[in-house]
């Protein structure tokens, strides 16, 4: 039988009866791959808003009001926020639809200040608080506090009879988010009381989400508040008990109480903490910080140690136990100490005369440091990007050129901007709306329509509001900046002076005319600063070596 002869195979082309592998595209090989070695052991979970956020709103919040309390980057990111976006308060500026009121431009001008001054008297006053400690400008800051710590916060509105002083009934309480939860009984899931995610409302029907109760829309109804802060050790000894405060009136339709919250979801009722999404890092940071302090703390100690001296080990065999130990009657123990320390001291100038074959070694802790600034800005740098709060703004640290730091002011001032809009639009205006109804109702402001027509009512309530000011890091160009844009149409002297500088246009032109007035009397014209702020100015006539006039100079009309 004939060999036949091995040749080796050659490559073809796939038939189509063999099987092809089909390589997915798009996210399969991505952020969705299951193969990825990054990615195989990675699987997180999306939930309900339940889930997700009320079923872990205790632990957030305790877990931020730690970090906004006892880390220094905590409070430093609440407070800047707070300085920002409200600082001393917003003020109101009316700005009512004069056009659909039928008013003239100078008669809603009228109406704007004169508002605005009888908002004021409720304002500024204690009276507005139902504890009488807080002006309506303070509570601002304790509302928004609140709502950065806990997620949101609450402002209930209540009432007391007017007195002598204070004609209005409006009281507000602010209530922090912890004390609206679900109350003891009915829970469907998760624990009891505060720890529960969502129960029932047994006489109606209506599910309470984390104290929040919505019809079967979804729509809110009312609000469970309890009288304490449930588990609260101090109150122990106080049975919690919750009141229901249903979210709007019956008759009026006007709310009883407004929730200061931002949502996320869709399906959201209660705020997420400001400082969730950082909460690991700034911990972290906390630790490695404590952690560098230490170890300074203790390379900072001298530490000295005696010992026999190798040189010297031989001599001391010959050196009595008196002359190391000081007492020759007992037998020397090899575990004491060379030399009694307390016969030492260190200090400037100090001698210490040694035993024979007794040796001194200190200990240096050596431990660098340079790593530290570096790994931890970086660190800071991750925590104001995700609170959307430049590293600069957020530490204070100016350090680079103009427009590095005109650049981090401005990003952070969008962010406040944004955080003062949406504040207003839950405290601020609401509070303002029930004011002025209660004021067009006793007769201290002038209406007309208000309680006959929504539309007329929105034309009255119409207003603006206006708060701190952004940092000027030039003032030079700030200004010129703001000229120009008033100059071409893009803004108006009123909205300038008032993001700029927290002022009235008219109260400042008015200021102004009283001023001109006052140096016309003074037998003075606008001249240079120095002039009218006292300071000595050569004149023409001094320039030319002519006669001193006292320092002063005169510009006649």
């Amino acid at each position: 039988m004939r060999k036949r002869k091995h040749r080796p195979a050659k490559a073809r082309m796939p038939t189509a009866r063999e099987e092809t592998r089909i390589k997915n595209t798009g996210y399969s090989e991505g952020g969705a791959s299951h193969t990825s070695g990054i990615l195989k052991a990675y699987h997180p979970v999306r939930a309900s808003a339940k889930s997700d956020i009320d079923a872990n709103l205790y632990t957030l919040r305790n877990r931020s009001a730690d970090q906004a309390i006892n880390t220094p980057i905590g409070a430093a990111a609440i407070q800047t926020s707070s300085m920002h976006t409200v600082g001393a308060g917003l003020k109101v500026f009316p700005k009512i639809h004069y056009l659909d009121l039928g008013l003239t431009h100078e008669e809603a001008r009228a109406w704007n200040r004169k508002t605005r001054r009888e908002f004021d008297l409720w304002a500024a006053s204690k009276h507005c608080d139902l504890y009488r400690r807080n002006s309506f400008y303070d509570l601002q800051d304790l509302a928004y506090v609140a709502y950065l710590v806990d997620g949101d916060s609450f402002a209930l509105f209540r009432r007391k009879p007017p007195t002598q002083f204070m004609p209005y009934s409006l009281r507000l309480q602010i209530i922090e988010g912890n004390r609206i939860s679900n109350p003891y009984g009915g829970s469907l899931t998760g624990g009891y009381g505060v720890f529960s995610v969502e129960a029932k409302n047994q006489s109606n029907g209506n599910r309470i989400v984390s104290g929040v109760e919505i019809d079967a829309e979804g729509a809110i109804e009312a609000y469970w508040i309890s009288n304490k802060v449930p588990g609260d050790l101090v109150e122990a000894a106080q049975m919690d008990a919750w009141v229901r405060v249903k979210a709007f009136g019956d008759l009026s339709g006007m709310p009883n109480i407004v929730q200061i919250c931002h949502d996320v979801r869709s399906e959201q009722y209660r705020g997420v903490p400001y400082l969730a999404p950082v909460i690991e890092t700034l911990k972290q940071v906390s630790r490695y910080t404590n952690a560098e302090l230490t170890a300074a703390i203790i390379k900072s100690f001298f530490a000295l140690f005696f010992t026999n001296s190798p040189a010297g080990a031989a001599g001391l065999e010959g050196i009595a136990p008196s002359a190391i130990y000081g007492d020759e009657d007992e037998s020397v123990d090899p575990r004491a100490p060379v030399v009694d320390v307390s016969d030492y001291g260190l200090g400037p100038g100090t001698l210490n005369a040694l035993p024979a074959g007794v040796d001194v070694k200190a200990v240096d802790a050596g431990r660098s440091m340079s790593t530290f600034d570096p790994f931890v800005t970086q660190l800071i740098k991750h925590i104001g990007a995700a609170i959307n709060i430049p590293y600069e703004v957020l530490m204070k640290n100016f350090t680079s050129s103009y427009s590095a730091s005109r650049a981090a002011m401005l990003q952070a001032w969008e962010e406040f901007k944004l955080r003062r809009t949406w504040f207003a639009r839950d405290f601020c205006q609401p509070v303002y709306e029930t004011w002025l109804a209660e004021a067009v109702a006793i007769g201290r402001i002038d209406a007309p329509g208000f309680f006959d027509d929504p539309a007329i009512r929105a034309a009255w309530v119409s207003a603006d509001w206006y708060g701190p000011t952004m940092s000027i890091l030039d003032p030079v160009k700030d200004i010129k900046g703001s000229a120009m844009r008033v100059q071409y149409g893009l803004s108006t002297r009123e909205r300038e002076a008032a993001e700029m500088t927290g002022t009235d246009f008219e109260e400042n032109l008015d200021q102004l005319a009283w001023e001109l007035k006052m140096i016309e009397s003074k037998g003075l014209t606008l001249g240079t600063p120095e002039v009218l702020a006292g300071k000595d100015t050569e004149s023409e006539d001094e320039q030319k070596g002519g006669e001193d006039n006292g320092g002063v100079l005169e510009i006649q009309k």
